[in-house]
């Protein structure tokens, strides 16, 4: 019985290490505004123990483009920026990038990252 479950243990651990959830607290639509800047929030929660706190450099990307987010002040794991939609369009998919570093034995720490499914936001005309 070891013999079958020793081979996996590597794996099993390594999948234990690198959950993340990305919860979107964005409504799905807006209603279009003159600045053409719609406000994007999302959470990010990790189990990886050797996930640096102090690395996390948050993004939101547009068109492949990252733009930066910002931690929301008193809230932990919460981060909020701006997706930009052009007057013509009725919709803009994006994603949520987190990129920081991890705790290596007996090496310096690593870099990782992490991204979303894709959102779509939609603006609707009034």
């Amino acid at each position: 019985m070891l013999k079958r479950i020793l081979p996996l243990l590597p794996v099993l651990l390594l999948a234990g290490c690198t959950t993340a959830t990305f919860t979107r607290l964005t409504p799905n639509s807006q209603p279009r505004n003159a600045n053409n800047l719609y406000p994007v929030e999302v959470t990010f929660d990790s189990t990886q123990q050797s996930l640096r706190e102090d690395s996390i450099q948050p993004y939101v990307l547009v068109n492949g483009q990252p733009l930066p987010l910002r931690p929301v002040p008193l809230v932990k794991n919460r981060w909020e920026g701006v997706v930009p939609v052009p007057a013509t369009a009725s919709a803009v998919n994006y994603r949520f990038k987190f990129d920081f570093l991890y705790n290596n034995f007996g090496t310096a720490p690593k870099p990782s990252s992490l991204s979303s499914k894709i959102y779509t936001l939609k603006v609707v005309d009034q």
